[in-house]
């Protein structure tokens, strides 16, 4: 490193040590979001410029040239050399879901100060390097998944146990992704329609530029952009009309099945029918989204109005969800700073476009750093608003009644006053019927932006900035919905053809039709649960998703360990060990604390007891309006139990395995080291 090198690391460092000093520091006096993006902006800028480096050039001793799969298998489909840039937008397309823009809000009930440290020092040193290196060995393995990969560093068994991982954690990722979705949509007639317009969409510019004018990329572009926003203002139309407005209308339940539909032919129909022009329509959403709010937050400057830290912080006991920082933080924020996900894309298609081995950098570290900051944005809009408006919004009605007056009363003897007329009044200007107990994140994120948003405009348009930023967040989900479903449906037939040898052949279209309807039928049956669950779905699920997830990536940096050590690369092994470490610590406790914790508001059997003894008592609580309600609920809590330990178990299984590996390796070098000498 060059003097000058270390001068600007040493500024850039200096300048993010006060802007968090700042955040950290300061009490009772007006702290601004600009203070967010000057140290997200040094510690990103650190960690690209440093980090990314020396795993690149140190670690894998990246070498353009080598070539790449995409070279070396070239075949115009799946491996192509794409554009570095272009790729960037597809990697971040593909990885970018509902993670990033609900766990920060609903981590921000503990103040804004865990949050922002765990979203920027968890991508830098664990998120960003589990995608950048599970790219480059997949890269390295000629485009192989993480399941193919496990089954050759870690061995058959635990290649095997890899696969019914990432199945079955899969399954819960996409339950959560779609009841997010449907929070937002519910009983909400403008923001339904505009979604739903989104299909239609895509579908034509993908004949357009697949069929009718092959490659015509500016103009089904041109046209998409056009679309999506006449969509917004004809979905303000539809809304207000009588009988039009009550046709959108659709309930929770009539969402999950409309929700299940569209995944099942999302997983069934051609790539390019659907698929593909969704993708490349939402890229450009997403990205011109994030940049737009993050030059708005640069300019308003919003005051944070959220403590650095809440009462909840210590309590654990907070209203949107139940739990200790330590390990609820980390999981509630999952993927804004690390994504188990992501391995999945990291060796899906990816690897099989990279042009040069240079450009894991800035796929795979850059993609991360972007989904981060679009965590990061989600905070920000959080904790900019009103903290008693955010308790509205986020916590079910459970915690503070159904009513605006019951709402306001509890929310106040928290230290958070809000008003009714307060409540009423937003409700009003961004054209809802309420705004309480919208649960999920996703509406709360809504109107963070639609305010930030509102500050240059003026209060009139804050409907429609609402309301663009439902459908933003729609569409940011629903393509990891329909490409999660397509996964999904890969990895069964890999584990069915260990069976039968039919599920081998992907274009056998009865086949596709089977593990498609098995896959959407599974997460189906989450997101269903969640959606009738009294307590609001979220608060119950989203923990286990936010476990699911995070053992997922244990299980690739685990993997991605042992592939170093066999590599000879023992030195090496802490880059990718001590994050794997961390995150086994922390998640396998989550883990087993919500399915054994003896608290009722957060393990899952002690739950299921609780209201089982209500239920032969005959004294249900308000919030479960029947038995039948309660046996479902019941049953669900045992399910929940079920899945959260046996993620435990598999992944404990594999990280058993990688040890037993690690361990031969180091014998096995101890040893060549000692006849040596």
């Amino acid at each position: 490193m060059s003097w000058k090198e270390r001068l600007i690391l040493l500024i850039v460092s200096l300048i993010g040590a006060f802007a968090f000093a700042v955040l950290a520091l300061r009490r009772g006096e007006p702290v601004g979001a600009v203070w967010f993006l000057i140290a997200t902006i040094c510690i990103y800028f650190i960690g690209y410029r440093f980090y990314s480096h020396f795993i690149a050039y140190k670690v894998f001793e990246v070498d353009d040239s080598n070539p790449t799969p995409a070279h070396r298998f070239y075949n115009g489909l799946d491996y192509v050399p794409t554009n570095k840039w272009v790729l960037f937008g597809h990697h971040f397309a593909s990885i970018s879901g509902a993670g990033p823009l609900v766990g920060p809000v609903l981590a921000a009930q503990m103040g804004y100060l865990p949050g922002i440290l765990w979203i920027l020092v968890g991508a830098v040193l664990a998120g960003c390097v589990q995608d950048m290196v599970v790219l480059a060995i997949s890269m390295r393995k000629g485009g192989k998944s993480l399941g193919r990969i496990a089954r050759e560093e870690v061995g058959k068994v635990g290649g095997l146990i890899t696969l019914l991982v990432i199945y079955s954690i899969l399954i819960i990722l996409l339950a959560v992704l779609g009841l997010v979705v449907i929070k937002a949509l519910a009983q909400s007639p403008w923001a339904t329609f505009s979604v739903f317009m989104t299909i239609p969409i895509a579908m034509l510019m993908g004949l357009y530029m697949w069929k009718i004018k092959p490659g015509a990329v500016l103009s089904s572009s041109v046209f998409g952009a056009f679309s999506l926003l006449l969509s917004l203002y004809v979905g303000r139309l539809i809304a207000q009309h009588e009988v039009l407005g009550k046709l959108f209308s659709l309930s929770e339940p009539q969402l999950a099945i409309a929700l299940m539909v569209y995944g099942f032919f999302a997983s069934v129909l051609p790539v390019w029918l659907l698929l593909a022009p969704r993708d490349y329509l939402s890229t450009f959403l997403k990205l011109g989204t994030v940049i737009l709010i993050a030059i708005a937050i640069a300019i308003v400057n919003p005051e944070i109005k959220m403590p650095a830290l809440t009462q909840f912080a210590l309590s654990g006991q907070g209203p949107v969800w139940k739990g200790d920082l330590f390990p609820f933080l980390f999981i509630t924020i999952a993927c804004g700073a690390v994504s188990g996900f992501h391995s999945l894309i990291s060796s899906g298609t990816s690897p099989k476009l990279i042009d040069r081995e240079s450009h894991i950098r800035l796929v795979g570290y850059g993609g991360m750093i972007g989904e981060s900051f679009v965590a990061v944005m989600a905070l920000i809009a959080a904790v900019s608003m009103e903290p008693g408006i955010y308790f509205a919004i986020n916590s079910p009605a459970s915690e503070i009644g159904k009513t605006v007056y019951e709402a306001s009363q509890k929310i106040s003897s928290w230290g958070f006053h809000v008003s009714p007329q307060e409540l009423e009044d937003l409700a009003r200007k961004v054209e809802e019927k309420t705004i309480l107990s919208r649960t999920g994140g996703a509406p709360a994120l809504a109107i963070g932006m639609a305010l930030i948003f509102a500050k240059f405009t003026g209060e009139a348009l804050l409907a429609f900035w609402y309301h663009f930023a439902i459908l933003f967040e729609a569409v940011f989900i629903l393509t990891t919905i329909d490409a999660g479903t397509r996964v999904g449906r890969y990895i069964l037939q890999d584990l069915l053809s260990n069976f039968s040898e039919a599920f081998k052949d992907y274009s056998n279209l009865w086949v596709n039709i089977l593990t498609s309807g098995i896959t959407v039928l599974a997460w189906g049956y989450f997101l269903y649960a969640g959606v009738i669950d009294p307590y609001g779905g979220i608060k119950t699920l989203w923990p286990l998703f936010g476990v699911s997830n995070q053992l997922l990536a244990t299980t690739a940096l685990v993997v991605a360990t042992v592939y170093l050590v066999n590599q000879g690369k023992l030195r090496y092994v802490w880059v990718v060990g001590l994050p794997a470490l961390f995150l086994s610590i922390n998640t396998i406790t989550a883990g087993l604390e919500k399915v054994f914790h003896p608290d009722k508001s957060i393990g899952f059997l002690a739950h299921a007891q609780w209201l089982s003894q209500k239920l032969l008592e005959g004294k249900l609580p308000p919030t479960v309006p029947s038995p039948d309600i309660a046996q479902r609920v019941i049953f669900n809590d045992y399910v929940n139990a079920f899945m959260g330990s046996l993620y435990v178990f598999l992944v404990s299984l594999v990280i058993l395995l990688a040890l037993h590996k690690i361990f031969n390796a180091y014998r096995q070098n101890f040893n060549l080291k000692a006849q040596a000498e």
